[in-house]
C-alpha cells in the first residue's frame, strides 16, 4: 500500500547580518545598562543591518539556503510566500524582489513563472504563513518556499530604550513540499484579537497617513509598542494557540519533544513554558543572540537546532506566536 504525501518542512535557510550589536554597545547609545537589557528581556545581542546595506539579500540567502537543503531548484517551485512587519517596498511585496534577486544569483536563464505574494500578520507571519503553504498544498500546489524577513531595526528609534534594546535583523526560509508516513505539517490553529492593534504599531507610512514631514517629525515612522500589555496578552495567547493546535492532532503537551515560541522577550518564552508545564529543556531559546526577529525568529531557531543536531527525524515540534494585530497561532509538526 502506497504510503499517502502529507506537506512538511523539507528545506530549512537562514541569515542574519554580520553586524553585531551588543549590550555594551547600547549603554554608548542609550541610557540603558547590559544588566538591565539582560534581566529584562534575556538579550545580549542583536544582527542589525548597517546602513545602505540591503535586506533583501538576507531573505534571497535564507531561500538559496532552504532550497539547497530541499535538493529543490527555483524553476520547481509553484508558490512564494514571504512574511513580514514592513515590506522592502510598499509597492511591489517584497517576494518579487526576493525571486527575482534569487534568479539572477542562481543564474536562471528563463524567467520564472510562480505565483507569490506577502502575508501581513504581525510576528505570527511565519506561523500564519506555514499554515497558508499546508492549505496550498492540499490544494495542488507542491514546492512552496515560506520566507520570514524582518529590518526592524530600520523602524527603531534609537533614543527610545524600551524598544532600541528588543529588536534584530534576519531571515529564515523553509521549503513545503511532499513527505510520507506520520511526518509533516498536522495541525495548526490560527487566532486573533484586533481590538489589541494599539499595542503594536508604526502609525505612520501607509494610506491612512502618508509620509510627510510633518509625520517624520512627530516620530510616526517609529515602533511604538505597550510592553506590559503585550507581555500579559503574548503568554495566554502561546498557549491558548498550542494547546488547541494540539488538541486538532490528537496529541498532548507530554508528547512535544520541541517547543519553539516567538523569541520575543525570555520572560515570555519562561512563562509560556511555566503555565504549560514543560521543562526549559524542551523549549528552543536563541534570543540571547539575535534579540527578537519578528517573522524570521522561528525559522531561525529552527534552522539552528537542525544544524546541531538537537531537531532529529520524529520529533513532535510545536511552534507558536503572537504579534501585531493581535495575531496568534501555532503550528504542529511531525518532523
Amino acid at each position: 500500500m502506497e504510503l499517502r504525501e502529507n506537506p512538511g518542512i523539507i528545506g530549512l535557510g537562514a541569515s542574519v547580518p554580520q553586524h553585531r550589536l551588543t549590550n555594551r554597545d547600547l549603554e554608548r547609545m542609550v541610557e540603558t545598562t547590559d544588566e538591565w537589557i539582560t534581566q529584562r528581556t534575556g538579550i545580549k545581542e542583536r544582527r542589525v543591518l548597517k546602513e545602505g546595506e540591503d535586506p533583501t539579500l538576507l531573505g534571497v540567502e535564507a531561500a538559496r539556503k532552504a532550497l539547497a537543503s530541499a535538493g529543490v531548484g527555483l524553476d520547481e517551485l509553484d508558490l512564494v510566500i514571504t512574511a513580514a512587519n514592513v515590506q522592502l517596498m510598499p509597492v511591489p511585496g517584497s517576494s518579487a524582489l526576493i525571486l527575482d534577486e534569487l534568479q539572477r544569483r542562481l543564474q536562471e536563464a528563463e524567467p520564472l513563472d510562480v505565483a507569490f505574494f506577502d502575508l501581513i500578520a504581525g510576528c505570527t507571519g511565519f506561523v500564519y504563513a506555514l499554515e497558508v503553504a499546508r492549505q496550498m498544498f492540499l490544494g495542488g500546489y507542491r514546492r512552496i518556499l515560506v520566507i520570514g524577513l524582518e529590518a526592524l531595526s530600520r523602524f527603531i528609534n534609537w533614543e527610545e530604550r524600551e524598544t532600541c534594546v528588543l529588536f534584530g535583523d534576519g531571515a529564515g526560509a523553509v521549503i513545503v513540499g511532499p513527505v510520507r508516513g506520520d511526518r509533516g505539517i498536522l495541525a495548526s490553529y490560527l487566532g486573533g484579537d484586533s481590538s489589541g492593534w494599539p499595542l503594536l504599531r508604526v502609525e505612520a507610512g501607509g494610506t491612512k497617513l502618508p509620509a510627510s514631514e510633518e509625520t517624520v517629525a512627530a516620530g510616526l515612522h517609529y515602533l511604538k509598542m505597550e510592553g506590559r500589555g503585550v507581555f500579559e496578552e503574548a503568554v495566554k495567547m502561546m498557549e491558548r494557540a498550542s494547546l488547541l493546535a494540539l488538541e486538532q492532532a490528537g496529541l498532548t503537551v507530554e508528547e512535544v519533544d520541541w517547543f519553539v515560541p516567538h523569541q520575543a522577550n525570555l520572560r515570555i518564552i519562561k512563562a509560556f513554558a511555566r503555565r504549560l508545564g514543560i521543562p526549559q529543556e524542551k523549549v528552543l531559546v536563541n534570543i540571547d543572540r539575535y534579540g527578537n526577529t519578528s517573522t524570521a525568529s522561528i525559522p531561525l531557531a529552527l534552522d539552528e537546532a537542525l544544524r546541531d543536531n538537537r531537531l532529529r527525524e520524529g520529533d513532535l515540534v510545536v511552534l507558536t506566536g503572537f504579534g501585531a494585530g493581535v495575531t496568534y497561532g501555532a503550528n504542529v509538526i511531525r518532523w
